[in-house]
């Protein structure tokens, strides 16, 4: 009966041995299938880029031959410094030729030939003053030069009749049929006509120079243009006073108009002293007018002026413009841009339509 009960009681018992490796056998079950999946993502990734890796790789290695390796590496004190940008600047549209005309004598303005925007000739007459005196002062000298030339016609007919009369008397004389005194005194008459016409001679040229001068300053009383070109003020009005130096105790001009020739206009730029090593004689530029911003003028450097200003540390740039325009006006505000290499002075930007 004891037996009986023991193996019923041995029948009942649960066997750990079996049911453990069968719960660790459930348990790593969804690891090794998780594993799996992970390996054949795997070997499907390499499958496909492997091939384009190695195709890649191997094109890379025919193209780029292997650098030697004996050339060392240049040290990078050595190499040229890279420059940020194109260097600009900014300044004005000037004129080389430009004059105010004034007189050279002071007189009143009775007439004013110009006006502002007119062109004129070099030599133009653009004012005239009052020369009423002036021309009596010509008429003065011409009738002395005339005068002059009376006297001396005068003189030469005397000391003609004078020198016949000498010889009669050195025939007579020496036929003893006239004295001594007679003879000295036709050599005297003769000597003082003589040197009478020397004078009269003199002061005919005196009398011809003073007319010459009265005719310069009668020629003076029309102010001319020195040169062709705009005028671009007009300063003086019929009825003034004008002198070349301004005369105290009143109101006296000392210029009449200001004329600007247009074939001199330039570009003049301030640049930075840091960078004017940058700048070279015969550089490309392009320029852009303050007024016309969609406009490039193409131009080049003229000349650098050898000398820098203190106060501002810059250096004066004179820049010539390739083509006249005349839109392009005197004092305009400007802007250039230098062209550092001569590709970049190949490729200027053409003119926009707009400025056509």
């Amino acid at each position: 009966m004891a037996a009986d009960k023991a193996k019923l009681l041995h029948s009942l018992k649960i066997d750990r041995g079996e049911s453990e490796p069968r719960q660790t056998a459930r348990r790593r079950w969804p690891a090794l299938l998780a594993a799996g999946v992970l390996a054949c993502a795997a070997v499907v990734a390499a499958a496909i880029w492997l091939p384009e890796f190695r195709i890649s790789q191997s094109a890379s290695q025919q193209a780029a031959p292997s650098p030697p390796a004996a050339v060392p590496a240049a040290p990078a004190a050595a190499a040229e410094p890279r420059r940020a940008g194109s260097l600009a600047a900014s300044g004005y549209v000037v004129a080389r030729r430009k004059a105010t005309i004034a007189a050279e004598i002071t007189g009143k303005v009775t007439e004013v030939l110009i006006e502002e925007g007119m062109v004129v000739q070099a030599g133009q007459v653009v004012a005239r003053l009052d020369s009423v005196l002036a021309e009596k002062d010509l008429a003065l000298a011409q009738s002395r030069a005339a005068s002059a030339e009376a006297a001396i016609a005068m003189i030469t007919a005397d000391l003609e009749d004078a020198k016949r009369i000498l010889g009669r008397v050195k025939s007579l004389s020496q036929k003893s049929f006239a004295s001594e005194a007679d003879l000295t005194k036709a050599e005297a008459r003769v000597g003082v006509l003589s040197a009478q016409l020397r004078q009269s001679q003199s002061q005919l040229e005196t009398a011809r120079l003073d007319a010459q001068r009265t005719g310069a300053v009668l020629d003076k009383h029309q102010i001319r243009a020195p040169f062709g070109g705009v005028v671009v003020d007009r300063s003086a009005q019929p009825g003034e006073m004008i002198s070349p130096l301004s005369a105290g105790g009143g109101f006296t001009r000392t210029g009449v108009c200001t004329v600007v020739d247009m074939d001199s206009i330039e570009i003049e730029v301030d640049v930075n002293e840091a960078f004017i090593g940058r700048v070279t004689a015969g550089m490309g530029v392009n320029a852009v007018l303050d007024a016309y911003p969609d406009w490039t003028i193409p131009a080049s450097v003229i000349a650098i002026v050898p000398t820098a200003n203190r106060e501002k540390a810059t250096v004066r740039v004179r820049i010539g413009l390739q083509r006249k325009d005349p839109r392009v006006l005197p004092d305009m505000a400007v802007k250039v841009t230098f062209l550092e290499d001569n590709a970049s002075a190949s490729a200027r930007p053409k003119e926009s339509a707009a400025a056509n």
